[in-house]
């Protein structure tokens, strides 16, 4: 596709923000002209995403030709170019009004959405490449399939495509969508009020899951929004419910944020102390923090109503903006500690208002070490492009950050021409240049979680997040055994390993190398599957280990026929049998896991007492007798 040239305001001035402990340089890029439907169409809650060229890609949700939106992409020093126009087929088939912007593919290409054109106006999903082909993946039905995609979606690690969409007629309350590798679109999840309505597009978390809030539903009485967990498969946990104000918050608006903690970290556009927004945090298990509440006065110039959400910067602080507030009341750019400390690193319109007010998109961290964002508007009728450069140093991110040994992750970056040398937390990896912003690496055996280190004849790059190393159990020997018993696990990725279980329960275990971990089969294990966990996540062995039930006694230790014994050891749950001298007992029951109490049968002989389980059969090492 030929590409077009937008022409936009090229503003030089350079700002520099009055408050900070550290110094940080506001720059105001450009200008983009005025729209018809939102100023240029900048606003929330379009995402700017970083491709592998080392430009920015997002949407406008107006402007192009035919004023129904564009894919642009814009360099850091300033040059625009539209790469596709929305209703350029017949009837609007390909889309308008994209209003989520771009999330990067590990392909290369952007996924985004419309939010009408498309089938009966209701919306679509796409793909565009970085030269502006664009391929439509789903086309929305309007009242079928939860349509109005507002989210751009984003490409799980297992290669799948996830977004939502937030149609709040017809009695539906958005939906929680899935699209294949080759193609197939499901709802795993329809919300249905309680657990949400209007979902905002969910952030996958170090476990695989994603979590995410919703505008409205939840909680009967305020009706404020929720943070939710949503599984790959579609099913919902709701983690908390907002009660508004002044208790928390009251509609979330944007993507969460996991800090380096673990936690997800977020904003509430209204509510919390003053019902001017709020920041929190929810942890996996949703334990809810209120960290923050927003507050504008004439004596307390703080950033209010944030429309987007935060940002992790490379020293474990998070960086946001607030739509409104400021010592202008037109906006402020805030930094905010993981324990609720907050600043204002620059204040919208402190020196002209033709520098952009009303920031509404959320701050993307360019791997140049700087902040890039959008306004909403300025004093020319337009939108402001703008740069804040708080003293990062260049980094690296990471487009694959959860893979298996022997799998290929995707690095974005700069300088990568002079790269010498490539670690995943200290273990080296071979590599591939594809370009100077664009390179791969293949996960080698004896990876660690940690940071990914490039190292260049000139500089050294870390990561702006943890990778994760995939665990993997291949075998164990042997594939039964009672409690107390060894069991040799071979796998890969094993050196981090935090803790053993077999059949749900926690094993005493040693590492002893990254392909095989020994563990003791603890009390109480049942048959049933092993796992490893490591900071890389969970590994779960194909097949099942059994265990055997054992007997370390009984009492007594003899009686006639129909004398009631109680036979002690372990393993006895889910007990399907149990003999004395071969002959079956016709009664007995199990007390719990170490005690069963059983009738000695008629026919019954002296000789071993046995208990069997779906883990097989443990007899006694000692006869009970039969008296007369």
């Amino acid at each position: 596709m030929k590409y077009r040239t937008i022409v936009f305001s090229t503003i030089a001035l350079v700002l520099l923000s009055a408050v900070a402990a550290t110094a940080q340089t506001y720059t105001p890029l450009y200008t983009y002209p005025g729209g018809s439907r939102n100023n240029s169409g900048i606003g929330w809650p379009q995402l700017m995403s970083q491709g592998r060229d080392g430009d920015l890609y997002s949407t406008t949700s107006d402007e192009g030709i035919h004023g129904d939106g564009m894919v642009y992409k814009i360099t850091t020093a300033g040059q625009a170019t539209t790469i596709y126009d929305f209703c350029s087929r017949t009837s609007c088939a390909d889309g308008t009004f994209p209003e989520g912007g771009l999330t990067l593919g590990f392909d290369g290409n952007f996924y985004g959405t419309t939010t009408g054109g498309g089938q009966g106006g209701a919306g679509t999903v796409f793909k565009v490449s970085p030269t502006g082909t664009l391929t439509t993946l789903h086309l929305f039905t309007n009242g079928t399939d939860d349509s109005a995609p507002a989210f751009a979606p984003t490409q799980g690690q297992d290669g799948n495509i996830y977004g939502v969409s937030e149609e709040q007629y017809n009695g539906q309350n958005g939906a929680f969508y899935k699209i294949t590798a080759n193609g197939v679109f499901t709802v795993p999840h329809d919300f249905v009020y309680t657990d949400g309505s209007s979902p905002n597009l969910p952030t996958q978390g170090f476990d695989g899951n994603f979590y995410g809030t919703t505008q409205f539903g939840g909680d009967p009485t305020c009706k404020c929004g929720v943070v939710y967990k949503a599984t790959a498969a579609g099913k919902i946990t709701v983690l908390h419910k907002f009660k508004g104000y002044p208790t928390d918050g009251y509609r979330p608006l944007a993507l969460l944020v996991q800090g380096n903690d673990g936690a997800f970290y977020g904003t509430t556009y209204q509510g919390g102390t003053y019902n001017q927004g709020s920041v929190f945090k929810i942890t996996t298990t949703g334990l809810f923090t209120l960290l923050y509440s927003f507050h504008f006065s004439s004596a307390y110039l703080d950033a209010t109503l944030p429309t987007a959400g935060l940002t992790l910067g490379t020293d474990g602080n998070f960086y946001g903006v607030g739509s409104a507030g400021g010592s202008k009341n037109a906006g402020a750019i805030f930094k905010i500690t993981p324990a609720g400390s907050e600043s204002i690193l620059y204040n919208f319109c402190s020196v002209s208002c033709a520098n952009g007010f009303g920031p509404a998109t959320p701050l993307m961290l360019h791997t140049n070490g700087k902040f890039y964002g959008n306004t909403n508007g300025n004093s020319l009728g337009g939108s402001v492009f703008y740069s804040l450069d708080v003293g990062f140093k260049p980094l690296v991110d990471l487009v694959t950050w959860s893979a298996k040994v022997g799998k290929t992750v995707e690095i974005l970056g700069q300088g990568f021409t002079g790269t010498t040398a490539v670690s995943f937390n200290g273990v080296n990896a071979t590599f591939n240049n594809v370009s100077d912003t664009y390179m791969t690496a293949t996960l080698p055996a004896g990876a660690l979680t940690g940071t990914v280190t490039v190292t260049t004849f000139t500089n050294t790059l870390k990561s702006n997040r943890l990778f994760l190393v995939t665990p993997q159990i291949k075998s164990f020997n042997p594939t039964s055994g009672t409690v107390g018993s060894s069991v040799t696990i071979t796998g890969v990725s094993m050196t981090q390993t935090t803790k053993v279980t077999i059949g749900g329960k926690a094993a005493s275990f040693t590492v002893n190398s990254d392909t095989q971990v020994t563990a003791t089969v603890p009390a109480g294990a049942k048959t049933g599957k092993i796992t490893i966990t490591t900071p890389g996540g969970i590994a779960t062995s194909p097949g099942t280990f059994l265990v055997v039930p054992s007997i370390t006694g009984f009492s007594p230790t003899s009686g006639p026929v129909g004398t009631s014994v109680v036979i002690t050891g372990n393993s006895f749950t889910g007990s399907t049998q149990v003999k004395f001298g071969g002959i079956a007992a016709t009664s007995f029951q199990v007390i719990s896991d170490t005690k069963v109490d059983a009738l000695v049968p008629a026919g019954a002989g002296t000789g071993p007492i046995a208990v069997t389980t779906l883990g097989g059969t443990g007899t006694s090492a000692t006869n009970f007798t039969v008296t007369p």
